[in-house]
């Protein structure tokens, strides 16, 4: 296998076009916590080790779950599955994108460095969770509600309240997703003995809590907004976020999941919105 087409197999496998949903995030908390321009240096390495920490996270995953996989028609296509990638071949990925994540946190400022080891070992526990807890989808939320927290400490690198509150909306709004997102999956992992909402609550159960978590993603942000004496901008984006949550959650029922991958692309431009609000509340 060239280089190139390596490359693209392991881009393909960590589906780094996704790491919109993060990155937004962790830039929103450095603008935050900087009320302007953070600088572009530090920028750029809080890029670097987002991309580092996300691709060990959809690495990792994907080789531990991958007796699962090659179970799944859902997942028959992926890279791991077919063969394209060896599992050795991910583990040195694996280590190469944790090598990547810790050295740009050591050159953000000793605190991010300090905390890397957590964020590490958060990320791999979670590719378990789904063997043991139906509160899976809650711990992938507060994995990527990591990434605001992060934005935050590598400019302000102390305890502060506005970075957990966007935190836990990152949260609620990933779990409440993740929740729906799995309802494809439910008879697959009841099959396999594996956990989701899905499984112990059903699907209609599995939509309300999903409901519940968004709606604490609509009320987590407007407090940080609060909390971090945002202008109007902030709050308008967060409105138009909760817009779009009440219309993915119209989009399907517990009798229609056809527009799943919909509503899964809808997601994408929540995280820009938070971005866009994080500017114009401190902006303007």
């Amino acid at each position: 296998m060239n280089i190139a087409k390596n490359f693209a197999v392991f881009c393909r496998m960590v589906k780094i076009e996704h790491s919109i949903f993060a990155l937004p995030f962790a830039y929103s908390g450095a603008f935050l916590a900087a009320r302007g321009w953070p600088g572009l240096k530090l920028l750029v390495l809080l890029t670097l080790a987002m991309v580092g920490i996300r691709s060990f996270a959809m690495a990792f995953n994907r080789v531990v779950d991958l007796e699962y996989d090659r179970k799944n028609p859902r997942t028959a296509k992926w890279p791991l599955v077919t063969g394209e990638i060896t599992p050795w071949q991910t583990w040195r990925f694996c280590g190469v994108m944790a090598a990547l994540f810790v050295l740009s946190c050591a050159a953000i400022n000793p605190v991010c460095l300090m905390l890397t080891p957590v964020a590490l070992v958060l990320v791999a526990l979670y590719s378990y969770t789904k063997r043991f807890t139906w509160a899976c989808h809650f711990v992938l939320g507060a994995v990527i509600g990591l990434a605001p927290v992060a934005g935050w400490l590598s400019v302000q690198p102390s305890r502060s309240l506005p970075p957990v509150l966007l935190g836990l909306g990152v949260l609620f709004w990933i779990a409440g997703f993740d929740a729906l997102y799995s309802c494809q999956d439910k008879g697959f992992d009841e099959s396999q003995g594996l956990h989701s909402l899905p499984v112990r609550f059903g699907v209609h159960g599995a939509m309300l809590l999903s409901t519940f978590s968004h709606v604490n993603t609509v009320l987590f942000l407007l407090l940080a907004g609060y909390a971090c004496d945002l202008s109007w901008g902030w709050y308008a984006a967060i409105l138009a976020a909760g817009a779009i949550l009440l219309w993915e959650h119209r989009l399907i029922g517990p009798d229609n999941l056809t527009n799943i991958r919909f509503v899964f692309a809808l997601n994408g431009p929540i995280s820009i919105l938070l971005l866009i609000g994080a500017l114009l509340g401190v902006f303007f």
